[in-house]
This record gives structure tokens, sequence and C-alpha cells, in this order.
């Protein structure tokens, strides 16, 4: 059997145009962009000109952009780097954004979590007590809820900044950093075509952004050490990519979504669809999040895998832990519910041939793992 890869939230394969353009600054244009002779200007250049285009897709100036090692790093350096004493937050927030925030919890700051409604919407209420720093996701890591980010902006009091997690919609919705409203903004470039290992932190001119590495003087001192060239230049060139056809992409993904969730239903019911309903407009439709009852997604994972599916049962940073999903339990999901949840996820590359194929052979393990 080929494999079907159905965790493209998880992570993207890398583009072979991404790849060559990354291949020359690996093998020719290696210089320190920090060094002062011509094999490091040549690299600087090369640095400055993928700087230039992320920003510009990304709806920000240059120098507001942080090249980064991923997302985790990022979300890292604005919620510590923004040194809140009041936030507000909720459960729906990747492990790398929630994280960081019980860390501060812990060590005497005020956060306020807020709930998610059954669409996987936060349920959002200006903080009693006010906040310095409210951390709102753009698209949920599981069920591709969209956040109303720009309403939540636009609510907010002088004073208080705006941190928005945009990894799983930057390459898949548009997204505008000043149009947005956010204070700080995450993407990570392995979630749309690119490279791992490189992400970017934009932080709104005029802002105090406190950095917790040392070392060095560059990216303004933000993030310290050498620039890896090669990665920023093949985040650039997927960016460019991933939003040159965002409509098309987009209408791929939902027929993708639904042609899914519709087989599912026909074949292996019950199933229950955890998240924003099919051909709703408020969703990111990478992702579909299905429960499927009488089922532990943990046993119907291994099935899957030995079927040659791949999928997940949320967030990768989580995918080794049997706890049940914090997404989903703050929605409100009903036990039996919970705890057989599955997240398919897609590429707009892929044909209907190969989701018809998932789908009987996700029926087919749904069976036999209520057969026992």
């Amino acid at each position: 059997m080929e494999p079907v890869y159905l965790d493209h939230n998880a992570t993207t394969p890398l583009r072979p145009e991404v790849w060559e353009r990354m291949r020359p600054l690996m093998l020719e244009t290696f210089g320190n962009p920090s060094s002062a002779h011509a094999f490091g200007r040549k690299a600087r250049q090369a640095l400055e000109d993928a700087r230039e285009q992320a920003s510009a897709l990304l709806g920000a100036h240059p120098d507001e952009l942080t090249f980064t090692s991923g997302a985790t790093e990022a979300n890292n350096l604005a919620i510590f780097g923004l040194r809140p004493a009041r936030a507000v937050a909720s459960p729906i927030e990747h492990p790398c954004v929630v994280e960081p925030l019980r860390r501060l919890e812990a060590g005497g700051a005020a956060v306020e979590w807020l709930p998610a409604d059954e669409r996987g919407v936060i349920a959002w209420r200006e903080p009693a007590a006010g906040a310095d720093l409210a951390c709102v996701m753009l698209v949920n890591h599981e069920t591709g809820a969209v956040q109303p980010v720009r309403a939540i902006a636009a609510t907010l009091p002088k004073g208080t900044k705006l941190h928005c997690d945009a990894v799983q919609a930057v390459g898949k919705i548009g997204v505008d950093f000043h149009e947005l409203g956010a204070t700080t903004l995450t993407a990570s470039a392995h979630k749309f075509g690119g490279p791992k290992g490189v992400g970017v932190l934009l932080t709104k001119r005029g802002t105090d952004l406190k950095p917790h590495t040392f070392g060095g003087h560059q990216q303004g001192g933000r993030r310290p050490g050498t620039e890896p060239v090669a990665l920023a230049v093949g985040m650039a060139a997927a960016l460019e990519i991933a939003t040159r056809d965002l409509a098309a992409n987009r209408a791929a993904l939902a027929a993708h979504r639904a042609r899914l969730w519709n087989a599912l239903r026909r074949e292996c019911a019950p199933v229950v669809l955890n998240g924003p309903e099919i051909g709703a407009a408020d969703v990111a439709p990478a992702a579909l999040n299905v429960s499927f009852p009488g089922c532990r997604a943990d046993l119907l994972l291994m099935s899957l895998d030995l079927a040659r599916v791949a999928c997940s049962t949320g967030s990768a940073c989580s995918s080794g832990s049997l706890l049940p999903s914090p997404v989903l339990r703050a929605m409100g999901v009903p036990d039996e519910v919970l705890k057989s949840a599955l997240r398919f996820s897609f590429s707009p590359a892929q044909t209907s041939a190969e989701i018809d194929e998932a789908a009987a052979r996700i029926a087919r393990c749904v069976r036999m793992t209520r057969n026992g």
C-alpha cells in the first residue's frame, strides 16, 4: 500500500523549489552574515533580502521581523520578552504558549484562563482585573477554528498588548500583521512547505521586548547568534509559494475536509465532528478533527499507522502523551468523544483519490477497533 500522509498540521514536506533556493546558501554562499569580508557581505544580502520578502508577505516592516529557530522559541521570546504581570489566554492555545504562561503564573503573574465554545472559538470577555497581555491564536492547531483576533484587538484597552500565534494560519489564510492589530505574531516555516528549524517573530515598532538570550548584536539584540541564512531564504521562498494561490489552495483543502467527513459518516458511523461545521466561513480547512465513539484514539492511531495512514491525536508536541486534548476539553467535549478523537490534516496538492483511499482505510480500522 502507498502511504497516505494526513498530518500536515504537524509538518509538511520541504518543497523542491524551496530546496533549490536554499542549496546555494548551504554550499556556496556560506559566509557568516556578520563578517565584513565578501563572503559575509554576500550572505548578509541574501539574509536581508529574505527578511524583506517575508515581512512584506506578512504585512510587516523588515525591522519588525526576527528570525528564530521556530514557533516555540518565537512564542517564548514574545511572552517572556513582554513580561506581563497580568495576562489572559485560553487553554485552546498551543502548548508553546500555554506552558510559558503557566511558568509566569508559577512565578507570581496572574493569568486568567478563558473558556472556548463548542466550536473551538475563544469565549472572549474583558478580564475582570485588566491585563497587560492577551494571547489569542489565529487558527487552532487541532480544529482549524479561526479566532476573532481582529475583533479582540479592537476592544483591548490602551496598554494591553496582544500576542498572536499564527503558526497554523500563515501560508493557509491571508495574514496581515498590521491589519490584525497584534503586538507580536509568530510563524514557522515547516508548516507551509519550508525547512524545519526556522520561524519568525514579528514585533510591532516601538515595543519594549526584552531578550532572553545574550551574546551578540544580531537582529537588534532580540535574538543574538549567527543567523541561519539558508533557512531564512527557504522560509521566504516557501511563504512566497504558499501565498501565491491562497484562494485555490483553500478551496482544495475545504474539498478534502468535506470529502473525508462525508465518507467517514457513510462508512463508519457514528462519527462526531469536533470544531467548526463543514463549509463554515470561520475555519482554516486544513484540519478535520473527528471522534469515533467506541474506539480508543491511541489504539486506532496504531491501527492506522499499520494501514499506512499518518494522522495524529492532537498537536505534534504532545502526541506522545495519552492525556486528553486540552483543546477539546476546553470545548466541553464529553469524555466518550474526547478519548476517541483524531486529527487529519491535508495538503492542497493531494488528490480526491488519495482522500477516498484514506477514508476506506480509516473506516476499516475503525470497524476493526470497535469489534475488538
